[in-house]
C-alpha cells in the first residue's frame, strides 16, 4: 500500500489537519518528518518522526524511504524532483502537483529569484496561505487517495 510522506518542517497547521483527517478516513499510513516534534492525533495510521537538526535532514530521509506510488507533500523543489525520479507523486501545500516539467520550471525560477535577491532586488515571498489554498490542497489529496487501491474489508 502507498504511504504519504509529509515534509512537515514547513507544513501549515491547516494542511496538517487535512492530511490527518484524510489519512485516518482512508486508513492510509502517513509519516510526518521534521526536525521538531509535530503534534498529530493518536491514530495507528499517523506517525511522526523527528530527525536531528540540519540542512535537508528531513528531506534526505523522505527521499531515502519513499517508494514508487507513494505521495510526498513538500514545498521543497529539489526533494520533489528526487521523489518524482523514484516514481512517487508529489504535491505542495497548496495542492499543486509536481511533474518532471514543473519541477524543472520551478527550479529555474527559484535559481533566477535567488540571483535577483543576491543582486539586492527584493522579490517578496509567496502569498499568505488562504482558505482557498486549503481547499485546493484537500481536493488534490482526495484525487490522489481516490486513485489508490482499496484495502480488503477487515484490514
Amino acid at each position: 500500500m502507498a504511504i504519504i510522506w509529509v515534509d512537515a518542517d514547513a507544513t501549515p497547521k491547516m494542511v496538517r489537519e487535512v492530511i490527518c483527517k484524510a489519512a485516518v478516513r482512508t486508513q492510509t499510513e502517513t509519516w510526518f518528518v521534521a526536525n521538531h516534534q509535530v503534534p498529530i492525533p493518536n491514530s495507528p495510521y499517523l506517525r511522526s518522526l523527528q530527525v536531528e537538526s540540519g540542512f535537508d535532514v528531513a528531506d534526505d530521509l523522505i527521499a531515502q524511504r519513499c517508494s514508487a506510488g507513494d505521495l510526498v507533500i513538500t514545498q521543497d523543489i529539489p526533494l520533489a524532483a528526487e521523489v518524482i525520479a523514484k516514481k512517487a507523486a508529489a504535491i505542495n501545500n497548496r495542492g499543486e502537483p509536481y511533474s518532471p516539467e514543473t519541477v524543472r520550471q520551478k527550479l529555474m525560477m527559484r535559481d533566477f529569484m535567488e540571483t535577483l535577491r543576491s543582486s539586492g532586488i527584493q522579490s517578496g515571498g509567496p502569498a499568505a496561505f488562504s482558505d482557498r489554498d486549503k481547499q485546493q490542497f484537500a481536493n488534490a489529496l482526495d484525487r490522489w487517495l481516490a486513485k489508490q487501491p482499496k484495502k480488503p474489508a477487515g484490514q
